[in-house]
């Protein structure tokens, strides 16, 4: 396999041994450790020993310590680990001190996004986290709070944790071909990971400026937020859930790799369904939230979302949908509040290929949509409650109710 990207030197060991800040072991120090007792080749016999021996020498003689080896979950993708960002350079009191953020927030910091628990003195910040923290610590001198700081990470950290997921599992489809030894792996996704790396930064970058951009356009502040000079604690909006039927079932009849398809469409379907002003706030498996500040898109959005499930075919599950609108509290790009709990409830009564809505916003909407009474029904939390089936105005009525 060709992977069409090139790296600082032709020879991966001395990459390697570049990234890892380290001198090469030239003295095959290999010898003297015993990597049975060290439980590095447990499980494995044959040629897989074999292969795996090989891989651990070679990794000892580029410069990694036996703890470097212990402490990863693949041996194999060591390498790309230093190859992505670089070695670990410093703690978080040495950040601090070059920073003045302060050792504990720094571990914080980490902590809110997503990367495991660390001590103060503990090496596990690599060069990007001081430039990071920098960054950071001019925004705390501008007035930005330490809560504030840690939110925005904690947002950041979720999203950016499943595109880092995608992004490693691209690295490996394009580090993979057929009788593939673990050395050749590890030298390959190495390569791969690295060379992927910058271009994934200048995506990340690009879309996250397009996002704010489009957030500040889209931004509403009124005149009594403008008087009192703070944002309220909750605002008007209209929310929906479109969740898949059937599919925790169909988890269990088909392969995971199909069932993470449907899911994987599921999310496809509504990227090209939805558009502003009404914005994904997430998908959660077989489910996806809406949420808008005018009532109306929002709704139409849901129709046309469960219609394109139905054009998918019989192999695609229907979905269904609820909607409701009310006051709710924005925190970290999520909703919170009545809307948001009326709105899942509705979705969880409704019937294959259908939407229903709330008495507000059937209320709100009653001649832009064809609608039918559904019943008062009996919400889990929230008490009887009465929705309504909505249409779009061209669609054909149907006899039967909810």
């Amino acid at each position: 396999m060709v992977v069409g990207w090139a790296l600082p030197s032709a020879h991966p060991g001395r990459i390697v041994r570049t990234l890892v800040g380290g001198c090469p072991r030239l003295n095959r120090v290999s010898a003297n450790i015993d990597f049975a007792a060290e439980g590095l080749l447990d499980g494995l016999d044959g040629a897989e020993r074999e292969q795996r021996i090989e891989l651990l020498e070679r990794l000892i003689d580029q410069g990694y310590s036996l703890d470097d080896l212990k402490r990863v979950a693949n041996v194999a993708l060591l390498p790309a680990e230093g190859a992505v960002g670089g070695p670990l350079l410093y703690t978080a009191r040495e950040i601090a001190q070059k920073t003045g953020l302060g050792a504990e927030l720094c571990v914080r910091i980490r902590r809110a996004g997503g990367l495991p628990a660390a001590n103060v003195d503990d090496r596990v910040f690599i060069e990007g986290d001081l430039e990071g923290s920098r960054l950071l610590a001019g925004l705390k001198a501008g007035g930005l709070g330490d809560e504030e700081i840690l939110s925005v990470t904690r947002v950041l950290g979720r999203g950016l944790s499943q595109a880092a997921e995608e992004m490693r599992r691209l690295a490996l489809v394009l580090s993979f071909e057929p009788g593939t030894s673990e050395a050749q792996l590890s030298e390959r996704y190495a390569q791969v990971a690295g060379a992927l790396t910058p271009m994934a930064q200048e995506l990340v970058s690009h879309l996250l400026l397009l996002h704010l951009r489009h957030s500040v356009s889209n931004e509403l502040v009124n005149a009594t937020e403008r008087a009192e000079g703070r944002l309220p604690g909750a605002r008007p909006v209209a929310v929906a859930f479109a969740d898949l039927v059937g599919f925790t079932r169909l988890g269990e009849k088909v392969p995971p790799d199909e069932v993470g398809h449907v899911a994987g469409r599921l999310e496809v379907l509504s990227s090209e369904v939805v558009e502003p002003p009404v914005r994904i706030v997430k998908t959660i498996g077989d489910a996806v939230m809406l949420a808008c500040h005018d009532t109306e898109p929002l709704l139409t959005a849901s129709i046309d979302l469960v219609a394109a499930a139905d054009a998918e075919g019989e192999a695609f599950p229907q979905l269904r949908a609820g909607v409701a609108a009310g006051e709710a509290l924005n925190r970290a790009g999520d909703w919170f509040g009545r809307p948001v709990n009326l709105a899942s409830r509705i979705t969880g009564i409704a019937r294959p290929g259908s939407v229903l809505a709330s008495k507000e916003v059937r209320d709100k909407l009653t001649d832009s949509f064809q609608w039918s009474f559904a019943g008062v029904r009996k919400l889990k939390g929230i008490g009887e409650a009465p929705v309504y089936r909505a249409r779009h105005l061209t669609s054909a009525a149907t006899p039967s109710e909810e």
